[in-house]
């Protein structure tokens, strides 16, 4: 004998399901048109990384400087790291942000960094005499530090972290799609498991 309660049980599920898949198609659309940009940049750029060896724009680039901050840029015996910094930076059109800086009584020290890119000053506390270098690398390597997100700001590591969020995204709906779809169910599972083992194999033999 059938029940009552089991028509509305199957129908309530049925309008579940039916509600989830248009959410999780909605999201996955979405999802997938704002991943586009970022899973082709990471996908390049984590070949090229993969391939050091490869040597097309990894042209560097370095040059030395020498000369002597103005007045000012000591206060009380300390060093007036903002001043200095934009002394630097406005003299020799130093790029990105500063990464380091350290003093003693004989010497200071101010770096600045970038993707695939570096300046260090050393400055003599005595009279502010200093000397810089600057070392820049090709776009292989600009676009590696990008993909690893060094030296390249909280922006850029914002782009990761919602570009990392997106593509969680999209491979969650779309797992859940294969899911509610009973054609590819079976083959989405076992795929995703066999996906899965050959993902820990690889890990384990990498260790």
């Amino acid at each position: 004998m059938v029940s009552k309660a089991e028509p509305s049980i199957r129908k309530a599920s049925q309008l579940w399901r039916a509600r989830l898949y248009t959410l999780a198609r909605v999201v996955h659309l979405y999802a997938s048109m704002v991943s586009l940009l970022a899973v082709l940049f990471f996908a390049a750029t984590g070949i090229i990384l993969n391939h050091p060896e490869w040597t097309f724009g990894s042209a560097q680039t370095e040059h030395a400087y020498t000369g002597t901050l103005p007045p000012g840029w000591q206060r009380g015996g300390q060093v007036d790291w903002l001043k200095t910094a934009e002394t630097l930076r406005t003299r020799y059109g130093l790029k990105g942000s500063v990464s380091d800086h350290r003093n003693d009584d004989q010497q200071a020290s101010l770096s600045f960094r970038a993707p695939a890119y570096a300046a260090d000053a050393f400055i003599r506390m005595q009279d502010g005499s200093y000397s810089l270098r600057v070392v820049q690398q090709g776009l292989v390597a600009v676009l590696g530090d990008l993909h690893r997100g060094r030296d390249a700001g909280a922006a850029w590591s914002w782009v990761i972290d919602l570009s990392g969020g997106f593509l969680l995204l999209l491979a969650l709906t779309g797992f859940i799609l294969s899911l509610l779809l009973r054609k590819t169910r079976r083959a989405a599972l076992i795929t995703a498991l066999g996906g899965a083992g050959v993902v820990l194999w690889l890990m384990r033999s990498a260790g």
